[in-house]
């Protein structure tokens, strides 16, 4: 299977109402457990209205809207995607309302709350530029495991590398626009989970601080961002300027942060980097590191 081929199969599985189906079950999963005794109501409850507002109602208006225009699946014209992102904002939140009538669980009320106010802010970004769906897809529901599960939710972290990899590859973003599509999902999730949590007096018990939550992000975020300046900075010997902040990060990540989150930086950057070598030697960050 060449390379081409790849990208395009990471990025249908990849595609925001798609990846959320397997990230969204285990984060119901998770929830469903209370006092270690797991509910199957509560599951299949919190499962059934995640696929229908998180997954079921966008997918339907992204591949109506892609036939009506006669578009790709992606909808890759940045002035076609207002209406899919207008249709998402308005499912969430009636996702929202619904768990929120119901009072079935306060963590999943908040999270889709989220998904309708970041899908809000990608609306505002997409009418000057076209920041990534897919990472942003991505890495909101990846933040919602790093908020339950710590450290273990931050290894779905790995799956980052390969999807902007994919998205570039097949010319659907610029490596600016994956990159920084991941980087705001991971970001405004958390700080909005503890806000709305906090806001709203919702009792959520074990959820990761924030401090821990922004630690295991800098580990996922650092990599990418630094191979993303490297690959747009016209200087010499990128690949030395790229082992020496890799070296400086490390040492940063080791006096000031838990090991989980240097556990986690150092095999996010070691995906990173296996990812920029067989990412084919026209993909920027192969570039960066085999340059002299």
């Amino acid at each position: 299977m060449n390379k081409v081929k790849i990208a395009k199969t990471i990025s249908t599985l990849t595609n925001p109402p798609i990846i959320c189906i397997p990230l969204f079950m285990i984060i119901s999963l998770v929830l469903s457990f209370e006092n270690r005794l797991f509910s199957l109501q509560k599951f299949i409850t919190l499962e059934l209205i995640s696929i229908i507002f998180a997954s079921l109602m966008p997918m339907v208006i992204i591949l109506f809207w892609a036939k009506k225009l006669n578009t790709d699946r992606d909808i890759s014209n940045r002035q076609d995607r207002f209406t899919p992102l207008i249709v998402g904002i308005v499912s969430y939140f009636i996702g929202f309302l619904t768990l929120l009538i119901l009072n079935v669980d306060n963590f999943l009320t908040a999270l889709l709350l989220c998904y309708s106010i970041n899908t809000g802010v990608v609306l505002l970004i997409t009418f000057k530029w076209k920041i990534s769906v897919h990472t942003t897809g991505l890495s909101g529901p990846v933040a919602a495991l790093i908020l339950l599960l710590g450290p273990v939710g931050a290894l779905f972290g790995i799956i980052y590398p390969l999807l902007i990899w994919s998205r570039v590859i097949l010319n659907k973003h610029t490596l600016a626009q994956a990159i920084s599509g991941g980087v705001q999902g991971f970001f405004l999730t958390v700080l909005e989970m503890h806000l709305f949590i906090w806001l709203f007096k919702f009792n959520v018990v074990g959820m990761t601080p924030l401090i821990m939550c922004i630690y295991y992000i800098f580990a996922i975020i650092f990599t990418p961002a630094l191979l993303g300046l490297l690959s747009y900075r016209d200087i010499s010997n990128k690949r030395t300027a790229f082992i020496v902040f890799e070296i400086i990060g490390f040492a940063i990540f080791l006096a000031f942060m838990p090991l989980d989150a240097v556990f986690i930086y150092i095999l996010i950057s070691l995906t990173f980097i296996l990812v920029s070598f067989y990412g084919g030697d026209d993909f920027s960050w192969f570039k960066v590191l085999k340059s002299s």
